[in-house]
């Protein structure tokens, strides 16, 4: 169930990672910098981190969600797929009011507060993690 959960949560924070940077490199709207931005952390925000080692950061918190998905969905026997797509939406529905607290906390540039087109990418990124806790789920928990 672990490792599970594990490979759901890395499946899902690659590809909103992958998203979002693609997003953002198409747009120039700072939403991949966003979700990767940890300097307001006090202790680790003031280094300079690498790119990977704050994707690193990013994906701990991703795997995370997987774990207590699969936990969840373990503990609730005989789940529909519409209950398990429930689950994985409610999961992941905190990460995009995350934008605004994120934003304002900021040091780095990241995309305003009220950018609608930006909060959009945000929103849809963090959809796409959700639908891709749902198929790794699915897929995985065949394999593994």
């Amino acid at each position: 169930m672990l490792r599970l959960g594990i490979s759901i949560g890395m499946l899902s924070g690659i590809i909103l990672g992958l998203c979002l940077k693609w997003i953002e490199w198409l747009t120039g709207k700072q939403v991949y910098t966003l979700l990767l931005n940890v300097d307001f952390i006090p202790i680790i925000g003031p280094i300079q981190w690498p790119e990977w080692v704050e994707f690193v950061f990013h994906l701990l918190i991703a795997v995370a969600i997987g774990i207590v998905f699969v936990y969840i969905v373990g503990k609730l026997n005989n789940m529909s797929i519409r209950k398990i797509v429930l689950c994985s939406f409610l999961l992941t529905l905190p990460t995009i009011p995350l934008y605004f607290p994120l934003t304002l906390l900021a040091l780095k540039p990241t995309p305003a507060v009220d950018d609608t087109v930006a909060i959009f990418y945000w929103t849809a990124g963090h959809l796409i993690f959700a639908a891709a806790l749902v198929f790794g789920y699915i897929i995985l928990k065949r394999r593994l």
